[in-house]
């Protein structure tokens, strides 16, 4: 089987509002006008429902209840306005999935973005919003996998859960590659930057290629952290098996593990978007 082959099934893609695409397309380019974009988030009545709910909750504690995208705009600055959109048209991209729970699936995504956008912010090497971004879609690939090809991916589950094989090699033994790989295939296709489908493609292992890219190397690291907190996993330990060599790759400083107690208290906020 080839990648291209889950990509032919384009009924069976997730469904990604156009705004979110042109503001992925637009995260390098210092030339765009954000007001346009803000206007066509205001026309997707479903993501300015939900962004205009999470702005409005405790989370943000703003002292008055901000009815438009435009304030929300002006409030919150555009960069926050993108994070909450990408999140929120992401999370509605399909509404039902074989094998995979979304409002876990997702919520997951988030805390890995919320947590590549707070490595992001302490290394000049990596842009948070691009960071953020990656974390949203860095599990696509799987996503894709369950909606074009759900009984290999059962299979795939149960070879993990029963230990017969760890995820990589499961999926390279009955796909004949990975669901990474399926992940930079589907940014290819929609045209994304480059950099966020090699970031997905290459964060398991950054050091495979000859020069670690950065910002695989903080989805790495985001990751690993995620996990941590999943696991509920004790500080000195998550501290002690942080992989400093990627956090280096990565241009983070040496004293990031005296931070990490910060990064491991990341809340769930953004799951409001799932409702």
């Amino acid at each position: 089987m080839q990648v291209q082959d889950l990509l032919k099934q384009t009924d069976k893609l997730p469904n990604v509002p156009d705004v979110v695409r042109e503001l992925i397309q637009l995260l390098n380019d210092s030339n765009a006008k954000y007001s346009d974009i803000a206007e066509r988030v205001s026309h997707d009545q479903t993501i300015s429902l939900k962004v205009l709910r999470v702005v409005n909750s405790a989370y943000f504690g703003l002292s008055r209840k901000i009815s438009s995208i435009d304030e929300a705009t002006v409030l919150l600055g555009i960069d926050k306005l993108k994070t909450l959109v990408i999140a929120s048209g992401f999370s509605n991209s399909v509404t039902s999935v074989e094998g995979i729970k979304l409002s876990e699936f997702w919520a997951d995504s988030f805390r890995v973005a919320e947590l590549a956008q707070w490595i992001a912010k302490r290394t000049s090497l990596v842009e948070a919003e691009e960071a953020f971004t990656v974390g949203i879609v860095h599990n696509i690939g799987r996503l894709l996998l369950h909606l074009t090809e759900p009984k290999i991916a059962k299979e795939i589950q149960v070879l993990v859960a029963n230990r017969k094989a760890g995820r990589v090699k499961a999926e390279k033994d009955l796909l004949g590659f990975t669901s990474q790989d399926a992940g930079k295939a589907l940014m290819d296709l929609w045209k994304f930057p480059v950099g966020l489908g090699d970031a997905i493609q290459h964060h398991k292992r950054p050091f495979d290629n000859d020069e670690p890219k950065p910002l695989a190397c903080v989805l790495n690291l985001a990751c690993y952290l995620n996990a941590c907190i999943r696991n509920d996993r004790d500080y000195d330990l998550v501290r002690e098996g942080f992989p400093m060599a990627v956090a280096k790759a990565a241009g983070l400083p040496e004293g990031i593990v005296y931070e990490l107690d910060d990064a491991l208290m990341i809340g769930d906020e953004l799951n409001q978007l799932l409702h």
